[in-house]
């Protein structure tokens, strides 16, 4: 029967709020509910590539993309084996700017506990031998790196955290999110649930949840682009994912030898309702030429099909996550610049600890530090997106 009464709601099934929940049951937080009008992973999760790496350019992220790459491997160990793999990560380039970039990026990333190893042509085309490498001038490799299916991810999370008591609210339109005495209150079609605490978890749409509650919102949702194609030839053994610095073109593994790559990133805010959802021309086009030159082996892939996401960025590329104090019992989790899925997992292990100690304390709050909402309490300047796939820090990367 279901509650009209709970600890925590959840808005959004991606696979951040459905990680969290299945986090928040093992610790014993409860009653706590999800909501979505839609199914599971119906946004950017179910559209997400899913490569999963520790090539980031602060700690923090790597950091949770490690606990979060560990989970989905015991989660896929345990449940399916077909949600995650490892298979490694190849980056390269032909520009000296960015090898200078390299240069200064792995002796940082083995500070932080990366395996990391530099490669040069040959190396590089040893470790991806149907790709054309002759120009490239730096590479470098994480063996340990991995891909994950998100969707099956994230109904995994679901089924787990229904097991141990979550309750799923799906399918039924969103009709408000409003005060209620000390707590929340969230109604849907002829149902009303009040909550203690509410976590907004729902990506692109959490800027306008937090508009018409008046409190700021420093993300701007932006337009991605994926394409699945099959090669004239498909190998069933897995690949490495590859990522090409100077086309912003990567390619990961997917099943029965296809491949999914991207990245048709367009960075200007645009309406989450009102996006076109189908693959560009000219993204498709970008990747016909990108292939022909770096991989002639997959140059006459038959595109199978091309779609778009939103996700959202935030003024320092960093992430929204924990509790919001001009609202108490108001929780972010979204503002992941494209990155979501890589870092879910981690994220949700960190954020449950903190809302599993009851208030939202400094002291259950500090492995929050670095993704705190409350660091833009004092207002934030207009800004555009910036590209979250990058290895250097900064507000206006290069690489």
């Amino acid at each position: 029967m279901p509650s009209d009464s709970v600890d925590v709601a959840i808005l959004g099934a991606g696979i951040a709020g459905c990680s969290l929940s299945y986090h928040l049951a093992r610790r014993g937080v409860g009653p706590v509910l999800v909501f979505d009008p839609q199914t599971l992973a119906a946004g950017a999760s179910g559209r997400a590539a899913g490569i999963v790496t520790e090539q980031l350019w602060n700690r923090w992220d790597v950091e949770v993309t490690r606990a979060a790459k560990a989970e989905y491997a015991e989660l896929a160990r345990r449940w399916d084996p077909s949600a995650y793999a490892t298979n490694g990560f190849a980056r390269w380039t032909r520009q000296a700017e960015a090898v200078a970039v390299l240069d200064r990026v792995v002796p940082q990333f083995r500070t932080w506990g990366v395996p990391i190893e530099r490669l040069d042509a040959d190396a590089l085309s040893r470790r991806v031998p149907w790709g054309r490498f002759d120009d490239v001038r730096g590479a470098i490799w994480s063996p340990d790196d991995g891909v994950v299916a998100p969707s099956t991810m994230t109904e995994i999370y679901a089924k787990r955290a229904q097991a141990d008591g979550v309750e799923y609210w799906m399918g039924d339109p969103f009709h408000a999110l409003d005060r209620a005495g000390d707590g929340w209150s969230i109604s849907g079609r002829g149902r009303t649930v009040r909550a203690r605490r509410v976590v907004l978890a729902a990506g692109a749409w959490t800027k306008r949840l937090l508009t018409r509650l008046g409190l700021p919102a420093p993300l701007a949702p932006y337009r991605v682009q994926a394409a699945l194609l099959r090669p004239p030839r498909p190998d069933p053994r897995l690949f490495p994912s590859v990522h090409d610095i100077d086309t912003d073109v990567y390619a990961r593994p997917e099943a029965n030898g296809r491949i999914l790559a991207g990245d048709g990133t367009e960075l200007n805010e645009i309406d989450p309702e009102t996006f076109r959802p189908g693959g560009d021309e000219s993204f498709v086009a970008h990747l016909a030429e990108s292939f022909q030159t770096r991989f002639p082996g997959w140059a006459d892939a038959e595109l199978i099909r091309a779609w778009a996401g939103v996700v959202v960025s935030t003024p320092d590329r960093r992430a929204l996550v924990g509790p919001v104090s001009a609202a108490p019992g108001l929780y972010l989790m979204t503002g992941f610049n494209g990155f979501g899925v890589m870092r879910a997992g981690g994220v949700a292990q960190r954020l449950a600890d903190a809302m599993s100690v009851g208030e939202a304390t400094a002291a259950a709050t500090e492995p929050l530090a670095p993704v705190l909402p409350d660091r833009f309490a004092g207002g934030f300047a207009p800004f555009s997106p910036r590209p979250g796939f990058t290895l250097e820090g900064g507000s206006d990367p290069r690489f």
